[in-house]
């Protein structure tokens, strides 16, 4: 309970008490010739007796068809609620465990991202082992893909994107899903690393080289499969040049040149050193060197 409703619900308790406390008065003190007038007073008239509504139980099964004959309408909203209520009337129904991964599409397919997900991490917490496992998976994975916005607005979505799709290939590499998860984790690296560069490029353009290197390495470290890794270690021999740390100016320039020597990017670099009668020369020890390794490059 939010403080303010609290704080309603102690102001309006009193009034509540005072308005029964009223009622009790006025019965006492009312002489019995005025009994007419009882029953104008009384909010609880007989006549008004409360009568419950009985909603019939609605079969799980005509739910369910309910909900699959608004699919075929594509009235994906519409859909979604049926499923949802098969949930909640037999939660522990085989019928409930097919409306759930129902529902996690059918939110998926009308752009309701934030319960396709909620739905299909349920479906993978219920049913872990489930042949439709990896389907649900998928399904939480491409929510987040399709709500990553450009590269010059925060990245959490397409973070949360990197890390279900990794489940879906790690979890389910045979799966007809994948592939499909294989292709746009490259994508989403490559919008991570576009991040990274674009505020790399900020800080080198103000002369704050440290900040700059900081993220150039991140593009290093992380998505040495990118498109952005030629221009990383073109920006990093620039910086390190300015902040006149020569030896690893040199290594990013010979590890740019060795592993991409028709680069656009090698050639302003290596002109670049050549201008500071300097050349390309990789130092084996250079964390530089060292991130190309572990990936099998350079």
């Amino acid at each position: 309970m939010r403080p303010d409703d609290r704080e309603t619900q102690r102001v309006r308790s009193p009034i509540r008490s005072r308005a029964v406390r009223l009622a009790i008065l006025l019965v006492a003190v009312v002489p019995m010739a005025a009994c007419d007038t009882i029953a104008d007073l009384n909010p609880f008239d007989k006549q008004e007796a409360y009568k419950p509504e009985i909603v019939p139980t609605v079969p799980a099964e005509t739910l369910y068809n309910e909900g699959l004959a608004y699919m075929q309408k594509d009235d994906y909203e519409s859909a979604s609620k049926r499923f949802a209520s098969l949930d909640r009337q037999y939660p522990f129904s085989t019928w409930a465990k097919k409306a759930l991964i129902l529902q996690t599409y059918s939110n998926y397919t009308a752009r309701q991202y934030d319960d396709a997900i909620a739905n299909g991490r349920r479906f993978l917490a219920l049913n872990p082992a489930s042949p439709d496992a990896a389907y649900a998976a998928y399904m939480v994975a491409m929510s987040y893909y399709n709500q990553i916005p450009d590269v010059t607005r925060d990245q959490e979505r397409a973070e949360k994107a990197l890390v279900a799709l990794q489940e879906v290939v790690q979890r389910w590499p045979n799966s007809e899903y994948a592939p499909d998860a294989r292709f746009k984790l490259n994508v989403v690296k490559d919008q991570l690393a576009g991040k990274e560069m674009a505020v790399g490029r900020f800080y080198l353009q103000k002369r704050n080289y440290t900040a700059s290197i900081n993220r150039f390495r991140n593009v290093v470290s992380q998505y040495q499969t990118t498109n952005q890794i030629e221009e990383a270690l073109a920006r990093l021999a620039e910086a390190y040049l300015a902040l006149g740390i020569v030896n690893e100016a040199q290594t990013a320039g010979a590890v740019l040149g060795h592993n991409f020597p028709d680069s656009e990017w090698y050639k302003s670099t290596y002109t670049l050193l050549q201008s500071k009668g300097l050349e390309p020369r990789e130092n084996q020890g250079s964390w530089i060197s060292k991130a190309f390794k572990s990936v099998g490059l350079g």
